[in-house]
This record gives structure tokens, sequence and C-alpha cells, in this order.
């Protein structure tokens, strides 16, 4: 199998974002968005994706975060698509649940081709630290319209919400490695019945 890894940049006046992907890779991470908390939630998707992961990312964090988490979200979607090539050849379905003591959720993704999020999720603070929890949708949002795959969130349980979105991050992490992950009994055919995603 050739290598699937992409490095993708996007500049506009509002954020400098710079990401770099192996979806074969053994969950190496490196972040410098200057979001803390984030930083903390990509981590969870490069260890539990086993993808190595670069971001680099320079945004007007003195307005606020949220074009930079936005932002973020949008050029590792367009880094997992570019390093995803023609999907020949994998699972393209993934899936997992993850608790952390209290909290449940459940990711459901399809590598399908269109994009689409249902996110449902109800954190019982709005903030964690500093970070405003309501950007975590934006980030995934991002994601998908140009990774342009479909996105099921969902939180079951929970009652504190750092525990609520790190179940979240590494479901994601999970389903991701699954979906992309070559699946020997499809001796590289497209994982359609239309012939192409």
């Amino acid at each position: 199998m050739t290598e699937r890894c992409a490095s993708v940049k996007r500049d506009t006046l509002e954020t400098q974002i710079s990401v770099s992907i192996n979806l074969d890779g053994t969950g190496k991470a490196q972040f410098n968005t200057g979001v803390p908390f984030l930083d903390h939630m990509l981590d969870q998707i490069a260890r539990h994706g086993l993808m190595d992961l670069e971001i680099e990312a320079k945004g007007d964090l003195h307005i606020d975060a949220h074009h930079t988490v936005e932002d973020i979200g949008i050029t590792l979607g367009q880094a997992f698509k570019q390093a995803l090539g023609d999907k020949k050849g994998i699972r393209r379905y993934g899936h997992a649940y993850v608790p952390l003591d209290e909290a449940l959720s459940r990711v459901v993704l399809d590598c399908s081709g269109r994009p689409g999020i249902e996110y449902h999720v109800k954190f019982p603070t709005e903030k964690i630290g500093d970070f405003d929890n309501e950007l975590f949708h934006e980030f995934f949002q991002g994601f998908v319209n140009h990774a342009l795959v479909s996105l099921h969130i969902d939180n079951l349980r929970g009652k504190n919400s750092h525990h609520i979105i790190e179940t979240i991050f590494k479901a994601f992490g999970r389903a991701l490695r699954m979906a992309v992950e070559p699946d020997s009994r499809m001796q590289n055919m497209m994982p359609s019945t239309k012939g192409s995603l």
C-alpha cells in the first residue's frame, strides 16, 4: 500500500494553519495551536486513531478562539481527504463507544463523499477552563465539510464537561481508524455499489 499522507496549509486574514497527517502512523503528535485544551483533544485523535498528526496554527486569539478552532477543523478535513485518496479497499464505515468514568459517547461515521453532521451533545457547563464548549461543534462541522464524511456524534451520558468531550474525541479517533483501515476482503475494490465515493 502506498503511504497515505498529506500536508495542507490554509492562510486567511484570520488564521494561518498547517496540518500534516499520516493515516498509517503510530499516534505521534505535535501541536502548536495557541489553544491548549484543543491541543489536548487533538492528541486524542492521533493516539486513538493511530495516525501521526502535526498541526501549527496562528490565529486572531486576541478576539477569541472561534476562527482558529473552526479553521483547524477545516484544514484537518482537507488533509484527511487528500491522504485518504480514492478510498479503494477501505472499510469506509467506522464506529466507537468510549467511556470515561461517568461519561459515555458514541461516534459513527461514513467516508461517503457527502458532508453531514448530527451532533447531539449537551454540556453541563458553558466552558472548560476558558474554552467555549460551543466551538467543538464548529471544529467538527469544519472537518465534515472538507473531509466529506457523514458524522454522527452522540453523548449518551455524563456529568463532567471535560469527561464528555474527551470521550467524544477518543471515539472520533477510533471511528476514523476503523473507517480508513484497509479491508483485505475488498481487494482494492471501491466500497460502494455506485463504483465511486
